[in-house]
């Protein structure tokens, strides 16, 4: 297809995409990482969220407050296929067997404080994936119940309850590794 096959896309449209971007492609990004735990694969997961943003797009059309929730939703799936296509929770679980350093995004040996961090986020990825997802968007997002609710699918209710078991199941396995003291 050449350039002239192509349907202009008015003035508009890239403007309300640009602005959308702008607003919420750092906490997709930071959202994604947690999830698949490579930023670079973040990245490629957020490009595809926008993508179907921009050809699911329909002249007339304004973002509203469903648009953050459809985006985290989105993103979500998006992780998972990666996950997936990449057989990537093998990998990690390999990786976290054989008891292989922690490094800083930098590629140097991460400071007690962020050691003490990555601690915490492998044992967050041991918690099952609704558990993960809930975890993740309240308490790394700020999502509220109701906005987790209306990304994940679940009632207000059940998220609750997904929330509290995950923060209890995380708190024993920190515990018992002695990560935290009892």
């Amino acid at each position: 297809m050449d350039a002239s096959d192509q349907a202009p896309v008015s003035q508009t449209r890239h403007e309300q995409m640009e602005a959308i971007m702008t607003a919420h492609e750092a906490a997709l990004l930071q959202y994604a990482t947690r999830i698949l735990r490579n930023p670079t694969a973040a990245e490629d997961v957020v490009q595809n969220v926008f993508i179907k943003l921009f050809r699911g797009w329909q002249e007339g059309w304004q973002p509203s407050d469903r648009l953050r929730s459809w985006l985290y939703r989105v993103t979500h799936n998006e992780a998972v296929d990666y996950i997936r296509r990449e057989s990537r929770l093998q990998v990690l679980h390999e990786k976290q067997a054989a008891g292989q350093p922690e490094f800083c995004p930098d590629g140097i040996h991460c400071t007690p404080e962020e050691e003490r961090r990555q601690e915490v986020l492998r044992h967050v990825g041991r918690l099952e994936a609704a558990e993960q997802q809930v975890l993740l968007l309240r308490l790394d997002q700020g999502l509220s119940y109701r906005e987790i609710s209306a990304v994940t699918g679940r009632s207000e209710g059940y998220v609750g309850t997904l929330l509290h078991h995950a923060v209890k199941k995380l708190s024993a396995s920190l515990k018992r590794a002695g990560v935290v003291r009892p």
